[in-house]
């Protein structure tokens, strides 16, 4: 019985499964979309939700007085890797400060909405080991 046990482990030993929260999390700051195991997707969810609820109180509370936002910015930074390497559309790559991303692009978005900035979508299988798979996005300003 799993009696008042909360989160999943997902196989995987605390380093590894903080880790691949902090990536996961990052990856969709950067890429706006992912997909993954459902479990996972279920996992991070929240976090993610989380961290731009963060970044918004941040950027709103910094407004009357900076120390609040640099206080936001480096807790998101203590809760995410420091950058990403993307690649464009010309197939060059970039490096991308997720935290620098989470601040200018994704917190204004959201200013207006209470909660429910992701998107939970399943797709099915995977061919190779029958895993339920999901694609986890931001959902777009409406």
């Amino acid at each position: 019985m799993r009696h008042r046990v909360s989160g999943r482990r997902l196989n995987r030993d605390t380093a590894h499964r903080t880790a691949l929260r902090k990536n996961l999390i990052a990856d969709l700051i950067c890429y706006e979309k992912i997909v993954t195991t459902e479990a996972k997707a279920r996992t991070i969810r929240p976090a993610a939700e989380k961290m731009i609820t963060l970044a918004k109180r941040g950027l709103v509370k910094g407004e009357a007085n900076t120390a609040n936002e640099v206080h936001a910015r480096r807790l998101a930074a203590a809760r995410l890797p420091k950058s990403r390497t993307v690649e464009d559309e010309g197939g060059y790559f970039e490096e991308v400060d997720v935290v620098q991303k989470l601040f200018n692009d994704i917190a204004p978005r959201y200013a207006d909405r209470n909660g429910g900035y992701t998107r939970l979508v399943k797709i099915g299988k995977r061919p190779g080991d029958n895993a339920e798979m999901a694609v986890l996005m931001l959902v777009d300003e409406e």
